[in-house]
C-alpha cells in the first residue's frame, strides 16, 4: 500500500475544473472574490482559453489591502490579473502527489494549479486533499 502512494498521481487527487473558482484576466477581482468564496477555498485561477494566466489567493489579497493605498471598495474594479501572480508555481498531471507535496512545503503554499503536457490548467492540487491520500 505504501508503495501505490508514493506512486499516486496528481490527477488521481486533484480538484477538477468545475469545482474551484476560475476567472478571465478581464473580470474584477470582486468576481474573483464572489467565485473564491462560493468554492470555500481561498484561491482562483485566472484563465483564458483553458492556459493558466495567473492565480490569486485569499492571502494576496490580504497583502494588497494592506500595501496599497487605495480605498478597498475601488480595489473590486480592477481587473482580478492586476492583482495576480502571472507566474505561479505549477505542477504536471503526471507528476507524483509526494512530488508536489515537497513543493507545496518548500514554497509554504496551499494550492498548486495542475496543468497538462499541452499547458492547460486540468485541475487544482490542494493541500488537504493531497495529505488526506498521503494519509
Amino acid at each position: 500500500m505504501f508503495i501505490k502512494i508514493i506512486d499516486m498521481k496528481i490527477k488521481e487527487v486533484m480538484i477538477h475544473p468545475e469545482s474551484f473558482a476560475q476567472v478571465n484576466p478581464s473580470d474584477f477581482l470582486k468576481v474573483a472574490l464572489d467565485k473564491m468564496n462560493d468554492s470555500k477555498l481561498g484561491i482562483a485561477c485566472i484563465v483564458e482559453n483553458k492556459v493558466l494566466k495567473g492565480i490569486i489567493t485569499d492571502g494576496d489579497i490580504r497583502r494588497k489591502l494592506l500595501n496599497v493605498q487605495k480605498p478597498f471598495s475601488a480595489l473590486f474594479t480592477d481587473y482580478a490579473i492586476e492583482h495576480a501572480i502571472t507566474e505561479p508555481v505549477i505542477c504536471k498531471e503526471n507528476e507524483t502527489l509526494r512530488s508536489a507535496v515537497e513543493l507545496m512545503e518548500k514554497k509554504q503554499i496551499w494550492d498548486l494549479p495542475v496543468i497538462n503536457d499541452e499547458g492547460n490548467l486540468v485541475g487544482l492540487l490542494h493541500l488537504h486533499a493531497a495529505i488526506k491520500h498521503l494519509l
